[in-house]
């Protein structure tokens, strides 16, 4: 999964996290590096979107956490996913 926007979905259904924490995150569960440019545009369309919402902080590094709307999303592209891998499993074992 390459997906930029589920990734950034995938790493804040573990919890709440500033962009950097969200690019090791998803370097460490899928093996992609996402770039600052990528990861912006992957964070900005869903909060458009009202999948995720900034938190407020004192700091300069700005939290995502995301919303019941985006774990939805999330949950459906993941089994969409889920039905295509199967198929393709089925379709990879020898007849």
């Amino acid at each position: 999964m390459s997906d930029p926007t589920l990734l950034v979905l995938a790493s804040l259904a573990g919890g709440e996290k500033h962009g950097y924490a969200m690019m090791e995150d998803i370097h460490s569960f899928a093996g992609v590096r996402l770039g600052p440019g990528t990861l912006y545009g992957a964070t900005t369309r869903p909060e458009e979107r009202g999948w995720i919402h900034p938190l407020d902080s004192g700091d300069r590094r700005r939290p995502y956490a995301i919303t019941a709307a985006g774990k939805q999303f999330l949950a459906e592209q993941l089994a969409t996913l889920d039905q295509v891998v199967k198929t393709a499993m089925r379709r990879l074992k020898p007849a």
